[in-house]
C-alpha cells in the first residue's frame, strides 16, 4: 500500500474522524517538484464535494501549522469511489464476497497481479478465490489492493441478451 508515513496518519486521521467521517486511507507520493497527499474519506450517507472541501479546509489548516511535510505537495481529498482502495486488513473483512484486484511487492507463483473474490481473513492473511483456486496472501506483501466494481446490466442493456 502507498500509505502515508505513520506520523502523517496519526496527525490526519483524528481530524477526519472528529469531523464525523471515516478515514479510508492516506497516500503520500513524494516527488522532488510536487508531491501528492491524497486522503480518502467516507460516510454512511456517501460523500459530496462539500464534504471533501470541509475536510480539506481543516486538514490544510493543521498541515500549515504543524508543517510535517517538507517541500511542495498537493492536497487531494476524495471519496474512495467504486474502485475503493484498501489500506487496512479490516477493509478486506468488510468486503468478503466481493472481487478485488491485488498487486504484490514480490511475485507469488511468478505473478504479482491477481483478481479474485475475498473468501475470508485469518489474522493477517487474506484468502481470495481466483479461477477456482484459493490464494492466500499475507497483508504485508500487498503493495496495492482495490475493489473491482461489479456492474450489472439490465435485460436488453448494452451487454444484455
Amino acid at each position: 500500500m502507498k500509505q502515508a508515513p505513520e506520523h502523517l496518519r496519526n496527525l490526519i486521521e483524528p481530524i477526519i474522524e472528529g469531523l464525523g467521517y471515516e478515514c479510508v486511507g492516506i497516500e503520500y507520493n513524494i516527488h522532488p517538484q510536487n508531491g501528492l497527499l491524497r486522503i480518502y474519506i467516507d460516510h454512511k450517507n456517501g460523500i459530496l464535494v462539500d464534504d471533501c472541501t470541509k475536510v480539506s479546509h481543516q486538514i490544510s489548516g493543521v498541515l500549515d501549522v504543524e508543517d510535517p511535510i517538507t517541500g511542495n505537495y498537493q492536497l487531494e481529498v476524495s471519496s474512495p469511489g467504486d474502485e475503493r482502495p484498501f489500506f487496512k486488513i479490516e477493509q478486506f473483512e468488510r468486503f468478503i464476497g466481493h472481487t478485488i484486484a491485488v498487486n504484490l511487492f514480490k511475485p507469488l507463483n511468478n505473478r504479482r497481479k491477481f483478481n479474485g473474490i475475498i473468501e475470508k481473513i485469518e489474522d493477517t492473511t487474506v484468502f481470495f478465490m481466483e479461477n477456482e483456486q484459493l490464494i492466500a496472501v499475507d497483508f504485508s506483501s500487498i503493495s496495492k489492493a482495490r475493489l473491482v466494481p461489479q456492474y450489472l446490466f439490465k435485460q436488453g442493456g448494452r451487454n444484455g441478451k
